[in-house]
């Protein structure tokens, strides 16, 4: 064995089992010295926490119980956004009216009623309906459990799978608020000190599925994969349909994470020490209100502020003919035979490139191109919706490829904007766009070749 090969295997040795293994001894000699030189009762908290954290940071339970919370988390947003977002759809419908009527009243030109109401006012009150219902009851939901001392365990649980892809086990936090907001989560990552690890974090986080994204896959994962079920138990598979989706987008974050930590990213995960705090009563009250002032509000006027734009600009698009043929329908017959060979259409991809200022107004510009309204279109019922996309083709493998599209695909421009102003650089912002692009494209290119070669559709 070569010299050079020795002082690899030292390093490495120095820089992962032997920091570990004197933080293990320095442990042990303080609770001997602990316990010859001082004297004291574990008080019933004391006792409690370590039976619970027996239990919820066990190497056999612990990942179980993790998946069961993230499961229950997302059954209570899915089960119970239903009705609070049809109500907030009823009634921005109603007050349309009266917006229209005024327009109206007043003589104003067509486009600028298009304009204002069509493209900005529907495109504004769709992300208000698809978002603010599920933000209301995720993050405040989040953050009880943030506030009863459960996340911590979590990072500790998931520490040891990021050290082996090269990772920090703090990223296991940022991850997880990137569940409410991936823009939210790239400023998060200021809570991990090595330069490299962060930068890791920042390229990876969009594998989490966002606030935004969860409108389309909810909707997806209902209408297709749990079409024969009803009621409560119709409600379950969708979770269940969604929680796969979300280990595989973790899944992609680890193999991602070893990838850059091997070639782009090299380097050695820094060792860090994670002290447990003890598990405390959640003052509900007083974060259900924070939670749901806070942060669903200040994350809802920024997809509002960046969404606004974007359903203009799509009206604009939509009603622009050359010829006989809109821009827009222009573009999709341009994208059609791509979005083909993914299992998608030219519609979808147009969707995504027109939602790429917030991932909440892909499915309506979706709706959109499909009834050739030439405005941000909503409809009236589930069935109708899934009608449409019957209509146009779709099969289950179209709702699969769409939702991994959606799961995998480049960062809205919000997160893309906090990307640049956290590295300073364009270099990382474009392999935060091109890296997450690649995949998504790679993935529904394989899932969908392979289906036709097997001919399992």
């Amino acid at each position: 064995m070569s010299i050079q090969q020795l002082y690899t295997e030292a390093q490495q040795l120095s820089t992962a089992k032997l920091r570990d293994d004197i933080v293990q001894q320095l442990y042990e000699r303080s609770h001997r010295l602990c316990s010859e030189g001082i004297k004291y009762t574990k008080s019933k908290r004391d006792t409690r926490t370590e039976k619970l954290d027996a239990i919820f940071t066990s190497p056999i339970f612990g990942f179980p119980i993790m998946l069961s919370m993230l499961g229950v988390l997302f059954y209570l947003t899915i089960a119970g956004a239903n009705i609070p977002s049809s109500m907030l759809a009823e009634f921005f419908g109603s007050m349309e009216k009266y917006l229209t009527a005024f327009f109206t009243f007043i003589k104003a030109p067509d486009w600028v009623h298009g304009v204002l109401v069509l493209g900005l006012y529907r495109g504004t009150t769709w992300v208000i309906s698809v978002m603010l219902p599920p933000m209301a009851i995720f993050f405040p939901t989040f953050a009880l459990l943030e506030n009863y001392g459960y996340l911590p365990r979590v990072a500790f649980n998931m520490d040891r799978l990021f050290k082996r892809v090269g990772a920090h086990g703090k990223q296991s936090l940022t991850m997880a608020m990137g569940f409410g907001c991936n823009a939210a989560a790239v400023i998060s990552t200021r809570i991990i000190e090595s330069p490299r690890e962060r930068m890791l974090a920042i390229l990876t986080n969009n594998f989490v599925p966002c606030n935004g994204r969860w409108g389309t896959l909810i909707v997806l994962a209902s209408l297709f994969m749990a079409a024969n079920f009803t009621g409560g138990l119709k409600s379950l598979v969708t979770t269940g349909v969604i929680v796969g989706i979300v280990m595989f987008g973790i899944i992609v974050t680890f193999f991602v994470s070893w990838v850059l930590s091997k070639t782009a990213l090299k380097g050695i995960p820094t060792h860090y020490t994670l002290e447990l705090p003890p598990y405390r009563k959640p003052k509900i009250f007083d974060t259900v209100v924070r939670s749901s002032l806070t942060r669903s509000w200040s994350v809802l006027m920024r997809a509002v502020k960046v969404a606004a734009p974007a359903a203009i600009l799509t009206w604009v698009f939509a009603n622009i003919f050359i010829g006989d043929t809109s821009i827009l329908m222009y573009a999709v017959e341009f994208l059609d035979p791509f979005g083909k060979l993914l299992g998608l259409d030219g519609y979808i991809m147009m969707a995504f490139i027109l939602g790429l200022p917030a991932n909440e107004i892909v499915l309506p510009i979706l709706l959109m191109g499909y009834l050739s309204t030439g405005s941000l279109t909503e409809v009236d019922s589930l069935v109708d919706l899934k009608q449409i996309f019957l209509d146009h083709g779709w099969t289950w493998l179209t709702a699969l490829n769409m939702m991994l599209f959606s799961l995998l695909h480049y960062p809205c421009g919000t997160t893309l904007l906090n990307i640049y102003k956290e590295t300073k650089s364009k270099k990382w912002t474009f392999l935060a766009f091109l890296i997450p692009t690649v995949i998504a494209i790679l993935v529904p290119l394989i899932i969908t070749q392979t289906v036709r070669f097997f001919g399992w559709l």
